[in-house]
């Protein structure tokens, strides 16, 4: 898989949140797919932290605007910054939805990063991010650190925001964000702003994004393909029905191919285009019987018995109760005979 992060968890949990062994679960845990972190994620050199599996650098200091500011207050701090050339460095600028969410670990919580992580004055809360919210472009995204979930907030409110500085081109794609909007929700010229939109991070896009194959989709981007119908069981299900309906297509190979599985939430969030809602997918994709919630293999460890879940009418990353017959199953396969 390409442009995939792994998500860093390790163990396995049932739908009450006990720990099980991981072996044919079909859990993120027992799979563990993903480009996989180095043995020395992180350098520390003097007040930055250089980020081995992405290439990015980071401010070591989580917290460098001590106090929460507005988006676009974000933006200023973070010129003011680049005329200090803080930690020697005058191209500092706010991470992307992808940029921010690669920071994230989840096998961990308050905060979310992974483990011996060198960073400094972490802050359990809300931090920015310089991609708009399209489905209602008065906000933008940002990442909680204390469980990794991602929303939207208004962008006239008060969160933490965290400089970034490099290229993680060969890692990360870009979010498909290609305009710029101010904080009522307005289009602007990108020129100087600082957002998404005007820097576009991230590799391009592959051009078509999607192979149609039959009942599956290759993702060109990814190398990952998906089932046309998004909607696996035709009702919503709780986690451990989606699992197991994941089990059931495999065996009866379902389009020929018996190693499906229920997708991480890194993979499903990958199908996201920053500059779509509702859903929040690529205009070219021929996908059929799209649904707005869907379950993936990865557990919350801020809550074991909830599962992580992307909303794609949204394009959040959230979470549900494993319980709760409430999310729907959209199967994912390396099976790849078109070699993409």
């Amino acid at each position: 898989m390409r442009h995939i992060l792994n998500t860093g968890q390790i163990y396995c949990y049932n739908n009450e949140g006990q720990r099980i062994a991981c072996s044919f679960s079909g859990q993120d845990a027992d799979l563990q797919l993903g480009m996989s972190w180095p043995d020395i994620r992180y350098k520390l050199q003097g007040e930055v932290v250089i980020d081995h599996l992405t290439g990015l650098t980071w401010s070591r200091d989580a917290n460098i605007g001590t106090f929460p500011c507005t988006w676009q207050e974000s933006f200023a701090q973070i010129r003011k910054l680049n005329l200090e050339h803080y930690g020697g460095y005058s191209d500092w600028r706010l991470p992307n939805r992808n940029e921010l969410r690669s920071l994230m670990s989840y096998q961990e919580k308050k905060p979310a990063l992974p483990e011996n992580h060198p960073f400094a004055n972490v802050f359990l809360g809300w931090y920015w991010t310089s991609t708009t919210a399209v489905i209602n472009p008065a906000y933008a995204w940002s990442v909680h650190l204390e469980g990794a979930r991602m929303f939207y907030g208004q962008k006239s409110q008060y969160q933490l925001f965290w400089p970034v500085r490099g290229q993680g081109n060969a890692v990360l794609p870009a979010t498909g964000q290609e305009k710029c909007y101010d904080v009522t929700g307005k289009v602007i010229d990108c020129s100087g702003t600082g957002q998404d939109g005007e820097l576009l991070e991230g590799s391009d896009w592959t051009q078509p994004r999607f192979q149609e194959e039959s009942d599956i989709i290759y993702d060109r981007l990814t190398g990952l393909g998906w089932l046309r119908r998004c909607d696996l069981v035709r009702s919503p299900v709780n986690w451990q029905q989606a699992l197991d309906a994941v089990q059931s297509a495999n065996m009866a190979s379902l389009g020929g191919i018996n190693n499906w599985r229920l997708p991480n939430i890194n993979e499903l969030a990958s199908l996201v285009d920053c500059s779509r809602h509702s859903p929040a997918l690529p205009a070219s994709h021929p996908f059929e019987n799209i649904q707005d919630g869907y379950w993936s293999s990865t557990t919350s460890f801020f809550e074991t018995d909830w599962a992580w879940v992307l909303y794609l009418n949204k394009g959040a990353c959230g979470v549900g109760y494993k319980s709760g017959k409430t999310f729907y199953v959209w199967p994912v396969t390396t099976h790849n005979p078109l070699k993409l």
